[in-house]
């Protein structure tokens, strides 16, 4: 969906570039996303998902309260927040040992392309990394 929106910004000319480098646009994208995550929360809360998608679609607004606010001044890579989170969610669901070595590859080849694309340095991505999986264990740990 972010990308969707990230496109359509371009072509309006709200945002220069898919990167979003310039960083007084970046609370718009942060904000239509953060709405758009709130409204499919709300869809699952009022026909009763059940709670463990509930809680999937809770950590990705974790995850933008999380990293949102840094990428304002340092941008931190959304693509490892989202892909170690991602991680860490599957684990509730599948065996935990074989979703942890194959999603860290996983998260660190993703990692390493942000970098050797030049998109962004190593601890933007360490940093983005952290904060997807800390603000996933956090919110499940506290929702399931």
């Amino acid at each position: 969906m972010g990308a969707l929106v990230i496109t359509a910004g371009v072509r309006s000319g709200r945002f220069g570039d898919r990167h979003l480098t310039v960083r007084s646009q970046r609370p718009l994208l942060i904000g239509v996303v953060v709405g758009l995550v709130v409204a499919a929360l709300a869809v699952l809360v009022v026909f009763g998902a059940p709670m463990v998608m509930v809680a999937c679609v809770a950590v990705m607004l974790a995850t933008l309260a999380v990293v949102g606010p840094i990428t304002l001044w340092w941008k931190v890579s959304f693509h490892t927040a989202v892909s170690a989170g991602s991680v860490v969610m599957l684990a509730e669901v599948l065996p935990p040992v074989w979703v942890y070595a194959v999603g860290a590859v996983v998260v660190a080849a993703i990692g390493w392309s942000r970098v050797a694309l030049a998109d962004h340095t190593a601890g933007q991505v360490v940093a983005g990394g952290a904060a997807g999986a800390g603000a996933s264990w956090v919110t499940l740990a506290v929702l399931l």
